[in-house]
């Protein structure tokens, strides 16, 4: 991959993959689940998603069955997409990180408690 973050379904799809193999549906409703329900990915564009990750080599076709009459793939994770999965998941949290201790300081400045940056405050303006 390159150093470009990635988009939200390819991260959710990846993450999906992390600990086994699934086939479309089971995708579907994995991201679901990680999305909390925020995300529900279509047909089209898990198929699509799935397509152009397959190219990119990031996952591959783990088992192809018949069930019902239709063809089942299975799709996991290569070794590239783990590392790539990875590789997301420590610029997200690092990301998180900053914003966290970013939004602590100003916490702190809000409630009144003198921080490491803070300077007391002084006694007015020009007299």
């Amino acid at each position: 991959m390159t150093e470009r973050s990635m988009q939200e379904p390819t991260l959710l799809l990846l993450t999906a993959l992390a600990d086994a193999p699934r086939h479309g549906y089971a995708l579907i409703q994995e991201v679901a689940a990680i999305s909390d329900g925020r995300v529900r990915m279509r047909t089209g564009t898990l198929y699509g998603a799935l397509d152009r990750l397959l190219g990119q080599g990031l996952i591959e076709v783990a088992a192809e069955e018949v069930v019902d009459g239709r063809a089942r793939r299975t799709y996991a994770l290569t070794d590239a997409g783990r590392g790539a999965l990875a590789a997301e998941a420590e610029r997200l949290l690092a990301v998180a990180t900053e914003a966290e201790r970013r939004l602590s300081k100003v916490r702190s400045m809000l409630t009144g408690k003198a921080g490491p940056d803070r300077r007391p405050a002084t006694g007015g303006g020009l007299t």
